[in-house]
Order: C-alpha cells, then structure tokens, then sequence
C-alpha cells in the first residue's frame, strides 16, 4: 500500500495554531490539558458505568445464561484489535502538512458523539434485537471512533518534540487531563451525585449520555488545533520504503520495548479488573448502592496524592529517573495493599491503604507516556525509521483487548455466583445484599490482585533501561537528519 496523502488537509484553515519549534504554554494547556479533556471524559463514563448499565439498567445478565455479557466484550475486543493494527499501519502511511496522527483527531471530533449515544438508545422489547444493536455500537465506538482518537491521542507527545524535557512536561499535562479531570467528574461528581439520580431509570441514562458524547465534539477539535507533530516533519520522508512488517519486527526484537508493552499489558489487566469492579465493592461490600457517599471517599482519598503529585512527579522523575522513580511507586502500592486487605470492609482502613496505593500509582500515571516516547526514540536510534504508529497499534490493541478480557471474566463471574441486579419499583431503585461468593469476588478483584500486580510489574520494570544514554543517542538522531551522520 502506498501512501496516504490526504490533500484536503494542506488548506490553511486546518493549520495548527502551533507554530513555534519550541512547545509553548498554549499548547500544553489548550493541546494536552484542556482539549483531550471531552473524549477522555466520554471514555471514563463509559469505562466505569457502561457496564453498570448493561448489567443493572438493561439487565443482561441473564442472557444467554450469562455468557452474553462475557462472549460479546471478548469477540469485539478482538475486532477492535484488528481495527488497531489497520490504523496503525494507516498512520504510518499517512503524510499531510497536519502531521501523520493528528489530522484523523478530525473524523474522531465528529464520530465520538455520533456512536457515543448509540451506545445507549438500545431497542428493548425483542432479545435478538436487542443483542445486534448492543454488539454493533459497541464495535463502532471502540472498534472504529474511539480506536481513531485514541491511537492519533496517544501518538501527540512522542511526535510532538525530541525535546526530553518539554516531552516529559507534555506527559504530565496530557495525564493530569486524564486523571484530574476525568477524575473529579467520574470519580467524585458522578457516584455523589448523577448516579443517585439516575437510578435504573433508562431514559436518565440516555439523557446523561447525551450530553457527554456531545461535550466530546468542541475539545477534541481544540486538542486538534493546539498540537503539533514536529518530529513528523523533521522524519517526512526518512519512513519512504519501510513496511510495516519491518517495524512490527524492530518492535518485537527490542528488549525494551517487549519488557514495556508486557509491563503495560500486566498494568492494564490489574487496573481493568479494579476499574470494573469499583463500583460494585461500594456498592455492595463497602457502603449501600449509589448512597452517593461510598465511592466519592473512596474516589477523594484515593485520588487525593493525584493532584498533588502533579508538582513533585517530574522534578522526581527528572532527578533519580522514570524508571527508577516508578519503581518505589510499586513498593507503595504493595503496602498500601496489604494495609487495605487487613479489613476490606472497614471504610478507614480500605482509605488509608487506597491513600498509600494512590501516592505510589503517581510515576506510572503521570511519566509511562514520556517513558514510551524515549523507548520511540531509542528504536529509531537502532533501526534508523520510526515506529511510533507500528509500536501504538500493539499499546491500544493491548488497552482495548485487556478491557474486554477483563470486563467478560468479571461479567460472567458475576452471573455464576448469583449475582442479583437491583429492580425499579414505583420509580425507586431497590438493590439486594449480594451473597458472600459474590462480595468475595469483587474483593479480590478490587483489592487482591494488586500484590501480584506489583510483583510482576516490579520485575519488568528492572529491565527498561531505556534512559541511559538517550541523550547521546538523539544527538546522534539529529546529526544523521542534518546530514553530519554516518
């Protein structure tokens, strides 16, 4: 396949209000804070209520004998994993004046509201029906909208400067957009008081997702205008010939790169299956369901090092290494866990651990993404080609794929041990008191598994020297573009 050149884009008026080689405070607060704020938002929604919905509003837990809620999640992850690879490959074959990644946040501004309300307008009244509409805009959120924004997303700061500083501070904006904001809405604004009100009211919800999907349109186009790909341009045609087998190859063949993508990979799993399983532990082993005050302490104690780590995270990172700085993070969390296990229904204990746990998750949360960008730079050191969207397309297909893998297992654990969805009677949400197989699941989920998690993690990350002699190495980078190279 040749490549794409998209001409449409070349016009001035979808220039990037970017223009300095260096990054400016425009970019960072407009590009990497502000503008990612409503796709991410729509997608924290999603990630940690749209199950809620399908198994507590639209009741399909019984489906199929509660194999439904485990195949489907599974089977779309796979095609989602599939469209992953195919915008990978598209990425890296495109070359515009936009960039090669940023110009398809356009089409995403416009398909994230469109499938975002289709995910929850479902047809009831007929099983089959009701099962097609679920499985096809499911797909044509994640597998096609969401898998175009967030693969253009995750690609801005490794492309957006070689700089390791100003990447690094790009890291921290673009993070702080994802945990902060998205945080303080879903995590404390949403179970205090949108969740109350909602109830299993159906027409509630759709209403909810309305607005949410439609918010997503006017910052992504921000995040559009107010980011830059630089390296693009400065690698336009350094890429011409190298197939994507050739880059998929210098990926696998890096001891770098595979340590990180397994340890993204282990990440993702424990956090997918804490992420699903939050709101049923507050629900029903913690506090009462949605009493509006459970998850919002939950959320604020354990969430609380998030915002002021945002200050102390790079100056750390910066003085002992991201590497090395993620690395104690662990040994947090590892405490933290134990902490939260000695009573995981004794709210003060579940908050101090959560606290702890939350203050050692800073360095993953805040530099992985800065991280990954000097593993794309070590690569092109070696390989002599980038393989950013190569290298991406594995990171979402590894995201998407753990989601759905993760979300099935929880679902259909959910169904054998009997769990029991709570009933609107005359416009009230009654919920019941799950039985002790059930509540003992969601505790291992939410709070167990974290002591393998780190322990995995922790050996991975003893592995990812990545950082050592970047500097040299990018200097080297920049000779061969200047033509003073070998």
């Amino acid at each position: 396949m040749k490549e794409i050149r998209v001409n449409f884009l070349d016009r001035t008026v979808f220039d990037s209000r970017v223009s300095s080689a260096d990054v400016k405070s425009s970019e960072k607060w407009f590009g990497y804070l502000v503008g990612p704020a409503g796709a991410l938002l729509l997608n924290a929604v999603l990630s940690s209520y749209l199950n809620v919905y399908y198994t507590d509003v639209l009741k399909l837990t019984g489906i199929w004998g509660g194999a439904f809620l485990m195949i489907f999640p599974i089977v779309s992850k796979i095609i989602d994993a599939i469209t992953n690879v195919l915008m990978g490959y598209i990425i890296d074959h495109t070359r515009t004046r936009q960039g090669r990644s940023r110009p398809y946040l356009l089409l995403a501004a416009i398909l994230l509201p469109i499938t975002g309300i289709l995910l929850f307008v479902v047809p009831q009244g007929n099983e089959t029906v009701e099962v097609i509409w679920i499985m096809l805009s499911y797909n044509l959120f994640y597998s096609i909208a969401y898998t175009i924004y967030n693969m253009s997303h995750n690609l801005m700061v490794p492309l957006s400067t070689r700089n390791s500083e100003q990447r690094g501070v790009l890291a921290v904006f673009n993070n702080v957009a994802n945990i902060m904001i998205t945080g303080i809405i879903v995590a404390l604004i949403f179970p205090m008081v949108v969740l109350p009100i909602l109830g299993v009211d159906k027409s509630k919800w759709i209403t909810m997702a309305c607005i949410f999907s439609v918010i997503a349109l006017p910052f992504t186009l921000l995040e559009y205008y107010y980011t830059k790909e630089r390296v693009s341009e400065e690698t336009a045609e350094d890429s011409t010939g190298v197939t994507f087998a050739q880059q998929m190859k210098a990926v696998f063949s890096d001891r770098y790169m595979v340590c990180l993508l397994l340890y993204f990979f282990f990440s993702s799993v424990f956090v997918s299956f804490k992420n699903v399983a939050l709101i049923y532990y507050c629900n029903y082993v913690l506090g009462s369901y949605n009493d509006g005050i459970t998850q919002t302490l939950v959320s604020v104690i354990g969430g609380l090092p998030m915002g002021i780590g945002i200050f102390a995270v790079w100056p750390l990172a910066k003085r002992f290494g991201k590497r090395n700085v993620t690395m104690a993070g662990y040994g947090l969390i590892l405490a933290g866990s134990i902490i939260c296990l000695l009573d995981p229904r004794n709210m003060v204990i579940v908050l101090i651990g959560s606290f702890i746990k939350s203050m050692g998750g800073l360095p993953s949360s805040y530099v992985f993404m800065a991280l990954m960008a000097d593993t794309y730079d070590h690569l092109e050191w070696k390989n002599g080609f980038r393989v950013d969207g190569a290298a991406m397309s594995i990171h979402s297909i590894i995201t998407v794929t753990v989601v759905g893998l993760c979300t099935g297992i929880f679902n259909l654990l959910l169904a054998r041990f009997g769990y029991v969805a709570p009933e609107l009677i005359d416009g009230v949400t009654v919920a019941s008191t799950q039985n002790p197989a059930v509540q003992n699941m969601i505790i291992f989920f939410y709070l167990a598994a974290d002591l393998l998690a780190c322990v995995i993690l922790l050996l991975l990350l003893s592995q990812i020297n990545v950082e050592k002699g970047l500097k040299e190495k990018q200097e080297e980078i920049a000779a061969r573009h200047h033509g003073t190279g070998e």
